[in-house]
């Protein structure tokens, strides 16, 4: 990914992030993406969509490609972005990169559904977000 359109979260890899194999356990790296996947809305603003908590996203789908090993320390960086902004959905991308040498961790995708957690169905993405996710710039743009 090589977008302005970028958000880029630092992630440092924490001891208690390695498995019994001396790695970083697969399932740190969705605990990335979610951390980069929160920094995101924040930058954005999404809690002011929420209409007092009555809607907002929910994770529908996720998944990664692993691509490298990652051992303690090291520090890495989730690179993501909005690759499609559909109606009630909007797929986000995910590059986990190692800092030191710009080689690619993993990489994946998640799909997003904006919802009414009363029903706990799909609604429509409010325009006022919509053009938030598409004005955004990322850090540095």
């Amino acid at each position: 990914m090589t977008d302005t359109t970028l958000h880029r979260e630092p992630i440092r890899v924490r001891w208690g992030d390695v498995d019994s194999m001396g790695h970083v356990n697969n399932a740190k790296y969705f605990t990335y993406c979610e951390s980069a996947r929160m920094s995101y809305f924040a930058a954005i603003g999404l809690d002011g969509f929420r209409d007092g908590g009555r809607f907002g996203p929910a994770l529908a789908a996720a998944n990664l490609d692993f691509k490298k090993q990652v051992h303690y320390p090291a520090e890495l960086e989730v690179r993501t972005r909005v690759a499609k902004l559909g109606r009630t959905s909007f797929t986000m991308e995910y590059e986990i990169v190692d800092v030191a040498t710009e080689e690619r961790a993993a990489a994946g995708s998640g799909v997003i559904v904006w919802i009414d957690y009363g029903s706990g169905r799909p609604v429509p993405i409010p325009d006022a977000l919509r053009q938030a996710m598409q004005a955004y710039a990322g850090p540095g743009a």
